[in-house]
């Protein structure tokens, strides 16, 4: 039996280098700021799981990377922070090249780990 873990391995092994690194480091951070999450996958992406409940997922396309918040409030509250990136009501695009600081993809975390405990 596949570990969440080893599928999650094998989804950025099968993308091109730059998203695979770009990925690689969004789910480092992710991990950093929710050591308690589980990995695993959300409607056929990375996603991690906080208290058994979806905290966050990201993925690749073609032309670009996403980070999903699973709130479109903590977009909304953090618009001036992602103006240098596209988004929609639940998704942050970015570019391998350019992606999202670790600081703020931290606190998204942290402010829907909040969200998850009341």
């Amino acid at each position: 039996m596949t570990s969440a873990t080893d599928a999650i391995d094998g989804y950025l092994d099968g993308l091109p280098d730059a998203q695979r690194v770009a990925l690689s480091a969004l789910r480092a951070t992710i991990a950093a700021a929710a050591p308690d999450a589980e990995e695993g996958f959300s409607y056929g992406t990375p996603a991690f799981r906080y208290r058994g409940r979806p905290l966050v997922s990201y993925g690749a396309a073609k032309q670009h990377c996403s980070f999903y918040p699973m709130d479109p409030a903590l977009i909304e509250a953090h618009r001036t922070e992602l103006t240098a990136f596209d988004t929609a009501k639940g998704t942050i695009r970015f570019s391998p090249e350019r992606p999202i600081p670790a600081e703020l993809v931290m606190a998204l975390v942290r402010e829907r780990q909040a969200e998850l405990d009341r």
